[in-house]
């Protein structure tokens, strides 16, 4: 699926629930289901800055030219929000992964319904990921020069 298909799905499972503690409660299930990440990415060099709670991330890049995350959080709806950021950007290119508009923070209402802190921990954990997609495409570029 590309990115806007899973971001319109997401808008959809979002739209058929209107109170927000039950959208809330959505969040926290989505962080409970995210799989686990190894606990040797759970360092400093994996905290994203910039987040109130503890969040680490780690992404790969597969044989086929995805990149792959995982995530944790100690913070629930963080883990949450991350595992609905995960959901969209999980296991596409780089490049799509630079290309996209994440509108369905907007249209879920999540960006108006966080603190501005936790708003600015969302911002952090999307510039993370970019900055990761940036870095595996760079790493491509170089690998196709050289061949």
């Amino acid at each position: 699926m590309t990115i806007d298909q899973i971001q319109n799905d997401i808008v959809d499972e979002f739209s058929e629930v209107d109170d927000w503690m039950d959208r809330y409660a959505m969040i926290i299930d989505l962080g409970n289901n995210l799989p686990e990440i190894d606990e040797k990415y759970k360092t400093p060099d994996h905290l994203i800055e910039g987040c109130q709670s503890r969040v680490w991330l780690n992404a790969e890049l597969s044989e086929d030219g995805k990149v792959h995350y995982t995530a944790d959080s100690d913070a629930i709806i963080v883990k949450g929000i991350i595992s609905l950021l995960i959901q969209v950007l999980n296991d596409q290119t780089p490049d799509d992964i630079l290309k996209s508009d994440l509108h369905f923070i907007d249209e879920i209402g999540l960006s108006e319904h966080l603190s501005p802190t936790r708003s600015n921990g969302l911002l952090a954990m999307v510039k993370q990921m970019r900055l990761y997609a940036l870095a595996f495409q760079a790493k491509q570029n170089k690998a196709s020069q050289e061949n």
